[in-house]
Protein backbone atom coordinates (compact mmCIF):
# COMPACT_ATOMS: atom_id res chain seq x y z
CA UNK A 1 0.00 0.00 0.00
CA UNK A 2 2.67 2.31 1.03
CA UNK A 3 4.38 1.48 -2.44
CA UNK A 4 1.67 2.64 -4.45
CA UNK A 5 1.03 6.04 -2.75
CA UNK A 6 4.50 6.70 -3.70
CA UNK A 7 4.06 5.77 -7.12
CA UNK A 8 1.13 7.60 -7.43
CA UNK A 9 2.71 10.83 -6.36
CA UNK A 10 5.70 10.24 -8.16
CA UNK A 11 2.91 9.82 -11.36
CA UNK A 12 1.46 12.84 -10.67
CA UNK A 13 4.99 14.21 -10.24
CA UNK A 14 5.86 13.38 -13.22
CA UNK A 15 2.38 14.87 -14.94
CA UNK A 16 3.66 18.43 -13.31
CA UNK A 17 6.85 18.28 -14.74
CA UNK A 18 5.58 17.35 -17.91
CA UNK A 19 2.80 20.54 -17.95
CA UNK A 20 5.50 22.91 -16.60
CA UNK A 21 7.15 21.88 -20.05
CA UNK A 22 4.49 23.37 -21.69
CA UNK A 23 4.78 27.08 -20.41
CA UNK A 24 7.08 29.81 -22.11
CA UNK A 25 8.03 33.05 -21.69
CA UNK A 26 6.65 34.59 -24.77
CA UNK A 27 10.09 35.77 -25.03
CA UNK A 28 12.40 33.01 -24.65
CA UNK A 29 11.54 29.84 -27.23
CA UNK A 30 12.69 27.84 -24.00
CA UNK A 31 9.89 26.40 -21.34
CA UNK A 32 10.15 27.71 -17.60
CA UNK A 33 10.95 24.21 -16.72
CA UNK A 34 14.59 24.11 -18.87
CA UNK A 35 14.65 27.57 -17.88
CA UNK A 36 14.94 26.58 -14.50
CA UNK A 37 12.48 29.31 -13.38
CA UNK A 38 10.74 26.74 -10.68
CA UNK A 39 12.37 26.51 -7.40
CA UNK A 40 9.98 24.38 -5.51
CA UNK A 41 7.48 21.70 -6.64
CA UNK A 42 5.98 20.84 -2.99
CA UNK A 43 2.76 18.32 -3.52
CA UNK A 44 0.44 17.21 -1.06
CA UNK A 45 -1.59 13.88 -1.92
CA UNK A 46 -3.62 14.05 1.19
CA UNK A 47 -5.34 16.65 0.32
CA UNK A 48 -4.33 17.53 -3.65
CA UNK A 49 -3.06 21.23 -2.73
CA UNK A 50 0.12 21.40 -5.00
CA UNK A 51 2.96 24.58 -3.62
CA UNK A 52 5.13 26.12 -6.43
CA UNK A 53 7.93 28.49 -5.61
CA UNK A 54 8.76 29.72 -9.12
CA UNK A 55 10.77 32.96 -10.32
CA UNK A 56 10.94 34.91 -13.81
CA UNK A 57 14.04 36.10 -15.61
CA UNK A 58 13.74 39.38 -14.72
CA UNK A 59 11.90 41.16 -11.59
CA UNK A 60 9.75 43.35 -14.18
CA UNK A 61 9.06 40.92 -15.92
CA UNK A 62 5.51 42.69 -17.53
CA UNK A 63 4.51 38.58 -18.94
CA UNK A 64 4.62 37.51 -15.34
CA UNK A 65 0.72 37.29 -14.32
CA UNK A 66 0.34 35.55 -17.84
CA UNK A 67 2.86 33.05 -17.10
CA UNK A 68 1.84 32.61 -13.43
CA UNK A 69 -1.72 32.17 -14.54
CA UNK A 70 -0.92 29.64 -17.42
CA UNK A 71 1.41 27.38 -14.61
CA UNK A 72 -2.06 27.58 -12.20
CA UNK A 73 -4.23 26.50 -15.08
CA UNK A 74 -2.00 23.71 -16.29
CA UNK A 75 -1.46 22.38 -12.22
CA UNK A 76 -4.61 22.23 -11.66
CA UNK A 77 -6.06 20.48 -14.61
CA UNK A 78 -3.42 17.78 -13.11
CA UNK A 79 -5.72 14.84 -11.92
CA UNK A 80 -4.72 14.75 -8.38
CA UNK A 81 -4.27 18.40 -8.00
CA UNK A 82 -7.02 20.19 -6.40
CA UNK A 83 -5.44 23.43 -5.68
CA UNK A 84 -2.22 25.20 -6.92
CA UNK A 85 -0.63 27.91 -4.99
CA UNK A 86 1.84 29.31 -8.18
CA UNK A 87 4.42 31.46 -5.68
CA UNK A 88 6.61 33.96 -7.16
CA UNK A 89 9.85 34.22 -5.40
CA UNK A 90 12.68 36.41 -6.38
CA UNK A 91 15.43 34.43 -3.77
CA UNK A 92 17.70 33.25 -5.35
CA UNK A 93 17.75 36.05 -7.88
CA UNK A 94 18.08 33.73 -11.44
CA UNK A 95 20.44 33.49 -13.53
CA UNK A 96 21.98 31.71 -16.81
CA UNK A 97 23.98 29.20 -14.76
CA UNK A 98 20.32 27.74 -13.57
CA UNK A 99 19.63 26.67 -17.18
CA UNK A 100 19.66 23.00 -18.61
CA UNK A 101 21.83 21.70 -20.94
CA UNK A 102 19.25 21.06 -22.85
CA UNK A 103 17.96 24.61 -22.68
CA UNK A 104 21.59 26.63 -23.23
CA UNK A 105 21.89 24.22 -26.55
CA UNK A 106 18.25 25.50 -28.16
CA UNK A 107 19.45 29.43 -26.92
CA UNK A 108 23.13 28.32 -28.59
CA UNK A 109 24.87 29.01 -25.62
CA UNK A 110 27.17 25.61 -25.92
Amino acid sequence: MENQKKQDKLAVEEKIIAALKTVYDPEIPVDIYELGLIYKIDYHEEDGTLDLDMTLTAPGCPMADFIMEDVRQKMEGIEGITTARVNLVFEPEWDQSMMSEEAKADLGML
